[in-house]
């Protein structure tokens, strides 16, 4: 999964035609740790997808964009566009994700 760094790269990620999942997230968030040590067989599962993770305390104005009132929360891109949101309160356990990235 490679970590956004910047807002060049993100936009960049976010364009492509491929879907792109970023994992909205922060240092101090237990919750983001729980799906850390789930989200790796769940990633290959899903390898036809880009994967991205973005600290959202460095880029809050992402996360004011495209509504992340929680963290983590994962967020599907394809062309620019958001199309599809898993909250926070959903992304607790490896079977919410699963379900999910079914329709995605």
């Amino acid at each position: 999964m490679k970590t956004v760094e910047s807002k060049e790269q993100f936009a960049g990620m976010i364009e492509s035609k491929q879907k792109t999942i970023v994992k909205f997230e922060a240092d101090w968030c237990p919750d983001c740790k729980r799906l850390d040590m789930f989200i790796g067989p769940i990633i290959e599962e899903h390898s036809d997808k880009e994967w991205a993770q973005i600290d959202r305390d460095q880029f809050p104005e992402f996360a004011e964009k495209y509504e992340v009132m929680g963290i983590p929360s994962l967020l599907v891109f394809q062309n620019g566009e958001k199309v599809a949101h898993l909250h926070s309160a959903n992304a607790k356990t490896p079977e919410q994700v699963q379900d999910f990235l079914k329709d995605v």
